[in-house]
C-alpha cells in the first residue's frame, strides 16, 4: 500500500502537498507524474545535491527534508479535494507535524493552508501565525497542472525559502 509520508523528527523542512495524485499512488512514489517539477525544482534551488528521481524519495531525508499530505485519499486532480475535507484532516495532521516537529512546514499551495486555519486569504511566503508549533510557509505547488508559475518562478521562490531556513 502506498504510504506518501517521508518523515523523520526534527527535519528542517517537511514539505506538505495537498494530497497524493492518482499516479503518485499507482506509483508508490510521491510526485511521481512526469509533469510534476518538485525533483528538478528542490534539486535547481539547492534543497539536493542531486536531482532525485521519485524512486529515491527516502534520500531527501539526509538534506533534512521530508515529505507529507495534508489529506491522505489520492485524486487526479488537487481540486477534487473540497475545504471540508482539508479541515476535517487537520487534527490528525497537525498531530502528526507535532509528532515530527520540524523547524518549518511548507505547504505546497494556499488550500490546504487557508482551508486548515480557516483563513480567506492566504500570501505566498512565511504566515504569520505557526502551524502546529512551527514556523509554517506556503509555496507554490510545482504540479505540471500549475501554469501560474514557471519553472525558473518556482526555482526562485524555493531558493529565497531555502536561504530563510
Amino acid at each position: 500500500m502506498y504510504e506518501p509520508d517521508i518523515l523523520a523528527v526534527g527535519l528542517d523542512v517537511i514539505f506538505c502537498g495537498l494530497n497524493p495524485g492518482a499516479s503518485s499512488a499507482t506509483a508508490g512514489h510521491n510526485f511521481a507524474n512526469a509533469s510534476n517539477r518538485f525533483w528538478r525544482v528542490l534539486y535547481l534551488a539547492g534543497f539536493t545535491e542531486t536531482c532525485l528521481r521519485p524512486q529515491e524519495e527516502r534520500r531527501l531525508l539526509k538534506y533534512g527534508c521530508g515529505i507529507t499530505a495534508a489529506v491522505r485519499r489520492p485524486t487526479v486532480r488537487a481540486d477534487e479535494v473540497p475545504r471540508n475535507e482539508f479541515r476535517a484532516a487537520r487534527v490528525e495532521f497537525e498531530a502528526k507535524i507535532r509528532r515530527h516537529s520540524p523547524r518549518s512546514i511548507a505547504f505546497l499551495g494556499k488550500r490546504a493552508c487557508a482551508a486548515m486555519l480557516e483563513l480567506q486569504k492566504v500570501e505566498w511566503g512565511r504566515l504569520p501565525m505557526s502551524f502546529a508549533g512551527t514556523n509554517a510557509w506556503t509555496l507554490p505547488n510545482p504540479s505540471g497542472l500549475n501554469r501560474g508559475f514557471t519553472l525558473d518562478a518556482l526555482v526562485e521562490v524555493y531558493s529565497k525559502f531555502r536561504l530563510e531556513l
